[in-house]
């Protein structure tokens, strides 16, 4: 323990009697650490008031060096509070040190990186995550990823991303939950859980950073950093519910939006950041805004760097992330009147409770280990779990034939331009990633079959034609262009194919063709990769199209001509050989779309969970003149919210409510019989949803309220049950009051969106 640590340790007692007194002290619950912030904040002079809301982004720190770099002059001398996305434990010890050491007060720093769906041992990125709708695997992909961010130093993750999305043109669809906010929220409390674990008792457990705060996911024309306009209702009942549960979940910290809300900037909008967030969820967390927030709302046309400062700060922003604005025009703002002491000692009061939280006061090398750097990081263990989860959420979607699981025999081509790409199989955001050490998916079919199959590539095609948009879909070393005419590459796949029994085709976006800043206006399978699958499918061998997404595309002809259709996202670091379980029929498929997939680009958005018209269309009509329909195309998705197939088949029977009126007070028992009708042990989603006929606002056509996922054997029954409770029932009404209005409302179970089973009941 540094000395420095020893002493405040020791002068906390002393410091607690005078507690009381301190003006800006508003009592945590927490005495001694109200005592110790008290004591902290009384010593701290405004520039290292400053410092400590500053979060500067990494220079390339080079082991040893810490100190003589330029962040590391800045640490010394109380200017930062925090620094992210440094990896290495000894580059994180050396940086540290300079804090805990060199600075006047010996403030430690935090730590923080995009630990967003795994460290080394990477996990399928959060969209596809959320399709295995298991939160309890869930909870454990953030458990192992704190295990190993925290072994190389890292204290704080900037996940869970909660913003709903319903337009996949939006790239960063790829970093949530889907559509569903019931579904989203559940998520959240679940990746929460995994990293902080028990409030950072243990070393091992670090902080989570919900984002972003608020609305992200709904941007105009599904553009990234787009300006976003909803009602306040809507933002109420579709979107805040998973942010809302990350706060009661405890999460540590939430991350500020870049878009607007009511036409106020997210950053420096006090109605969401302090009155929602902080007065109405009594959430007590600290606020750090997403990279250079502050200065952007210059753009939006908020006022100089100065100005939107001091806005960001007075709306409640506790950390300035990368832009300089809060060290950099505070204390000029302070002198001017413009902010006043008490705004920023509450700003820091909040980044001080964080640290001591999370025992960094007490050991600022709490979560610097070498020993568990070289022990805890990409385990054996760890690959096991991540390669378990990963078969979970595979969504397969057609299946004609019963063409999966392939045997292992024959000969089997391998086709695509992500057969043989080891660095985009981790997906989008997987900074810490070791692409090295991760194998291709040729690798992993090879592997899976041994000597009992011969296994051929090609790779068939690039990712486009346009080699500019190919190189804007693989930064970050996930480049995969080949040099070659398409006229080759085409022959070289044709020739392999037609010397095959059976073809996987390898599809889709590359990891970078979906995530931050890659928003997309057509959703369809790229032009040279189509018509490498329209040549393939000529040649009559069965065709197996794996498609890789991080998003929901359109694959309406691919429905009409590809037998066996499989999305399998990106997997992480263990994609390639748990493709291979599913494909093979080691795991049978399980994975359920948590984003409906729209036939056309015009239908966008298409989700689930809409409202009735006015003149709402008959279900089994295509187009019916003067109702709510498309000329040409059903109103429909492709495939819906909820969908996915298996090797085997399920029965769902029985469907029954325990009684037909319920109470303010009590609660209404579903059950229904699920049956595995086929011949493989299955897993499957069974999913409740409810509908309010009758409200004093217009209400969707229906709502998740509940799902469960179980284990049954070839021929096995089990019966599900769900509670109806009056919480399941209650909405924002058009007063943003939360109420369970009296009236009839219909339970539906089923295993999708559609296809359900109904009955009616009453609240009384």
């Amino acid at each position: 323990m540094n000395l420095k640590s020893i002493i405040y340790s020791a002068t906390a007692a002393l410091a607690m009697l005078g507690a009381a007194a301190c003006s800006d002290s508003k009592g945590s619950g927490n005495a001694e650490m109200d005592a110790f912030v008290n004591d902290l904040l009384g010593k701290m002079t405004l520039e290292e008031k400053l410092g400590q809301l500053n979060l500067p982004a990494s220079d390339d720190i080079v082991t040893g060096q810490a100190k003589k770099s330029n962040i590391g002059a800045a640490v010394a001398a109380g200017q930062v509070g925090g620094v992210f996305n440094i990896k290495g434990v000894e580059k994180i010890r050396d940086l540290q040190k300079v804090a805990v050491e060199e600075s006047r007060l010996g403030i430690p720093l935090l730590f923080g990186m995009d630990v967003i769906h795994g460290y080394e041992t990477v996990f399928p990125i959060p969209l596809a995550l959320s399709c295995s709708w298991d939160t309890t695997s869930i909870e454990r992909s953030a458990r192992i990823a704190a295990i190993e961010a925290s072994a190389s130093g890292i204290c704080w993750t900037f996940s869970p991303m909660v913003d709903i999305c319903r337009d996949p043109r939006w790239g960063r669809a790829s970093e949530g939950s889907g559509e569903d906010p019931f579904l989203g929220a559940s998520i959240a409390r679940a990746m929460v859980k995994g990293y902080q674990g028990n409030n950072y008792e243990k070393n091992d457990e670090i902080m989570a950073c919900v984002k972003h705060f608020a609305l992200y996911g709904a941007p105009d024309g599904g553009r990234d950093y787009n300006t976003v306009d909803m009602s306040r209702q809507r933002m109420f009942n579709e979107y805040f519910e998973p942010y809302k549960a990350g706060a009661e979940a405890g999460a540590g910290s939430f991350m500020t939006s870049f878009n607007t809300v009511d036409g106020i900037p997210a950053t420096a909008n006090r109605w969401l950041l302090t009155d929602v967030l902080r007065d109405q969820w009594g959430w007590d967390g600290f606020l750090v805004t997403d990279y250079t927030a502050i200065s952007e709302m210059i753009d939006h046309g908020m006022g100089d760097l100065q100005q939107v400062s001091a806005l960001a700060l007075k709306a409640g922003t506790d950390m300035d992330m990368v832009a300089n604005g809060f060290n950099g025009t505070l204390a000029k703002s302070l002198e001017e009147g413009a902010v006043d002491m008490g705004q920023i000692d509450a700003a820091v009061r909040r980044i001080l409770e964080a640290k001591y939280k999370l025992g960094l006061f007490k050991d600022p090398y709490k979560y610097i280990s070498a020993d568990r750097a070289k022990t805890d990081v990409y385990t054996p263990e760890n690959r096991k779990e991540a390669r378990r989860i990963a078969t979970e959420t595979f969504v397969l979607l057609k299946n004609e034939g019963s063409l999966l699981p392939l045997q292992k025999k024959g000969r089997i081509a391998v086709i695509g331009p992500l057969a043989n790409t080891r660095a985009n199989m981790p997906g989008t955001w997987s900074v810490a990633a070791a692409s090295e050490k991760y194998k291709t998916l040729v690798e992993g079919i090879k592997d899976a079959v041994g000597d009992k199959a011969t296994v051929t590539y090609a790779k068939g095609s690039n990712l486009t034609a346009d080699a500019e948009l190919e190189a804007n879909a693989t930064m970050f070393g996930r480049e995969m262009r080949d040099n070659r005419s398409e006229a080759a590459m085409l022959a070289e796949a044709l020739n392999v194919a037609r010397s095959s029994d059976v073809i996987i085709a390898a599809l889709g976006e590359s990891s970078e063709f979906s995530g931050e800043c890659s928003s997309r206006t057509d959703l369809t399978l790229p032009d040279t990769q189509k018509k490498l699958l329209e040549a393939l499918l000529s040649t009559g061998k069965p065709v197996v199209m794996l498609n890789f997404s991080g998003r929901a595309t359109i694959m309406t002809w691919e429905s009409e001509h590809v037998p066996a259709i499989m999305n399998v996202w990106f997997g992480g670091s263990e994609a390639a050989d748990a493709i291979a379980d599913v494909v093979f029929g080691d795991v049978a498929p399980s994975g359920k779309l948590t984003c409906s997939m729209p036939r056309n680009m015009g239908q966008i958005p298409v989700y689930y969970n809409h409202f009735n018209t006015g003149r709402p269309k008959a279900q089994d009509v295509k187009f019916e003149k003067f109702r709510s329909c498309y000329i040409d195309s059903p109103n429909a998705p492709l495939y819906p919210f909820g969908y996915g197939l298996s090797y085997t088949t399920f029965e769902y029977s029985d469907f029954a409510l325990s009684a037909n009126e319920m109470t303010a007070d009590g609660s209404i028992k579903a059950t229904v019989k699920v049956t595995n009708t086929g011949k493989y042990d299955a897993d499957e989603i069974v999913q409740l949803y409810i509908r309010d006929l009758v409200g004093s606002s217009a209400r969707p056509v229906k709502e998740l309220k509940g799902f469960k996922r179980i284990s049954l054997k070839a021929g096995e029954s089990a019966v599900v049950e769900f509670d109806i409770t009056v919480d399941l029932l209650k909405y924002y009404n058009f007063e943003l009051e939360h109420v369970a209005e009296p009236g009839e409302f219909v339970a539906m179970v089923g295993p999708n969106s559609e296809n359900v089973s109904s009955l009616n009941f009453t609240l009384k």
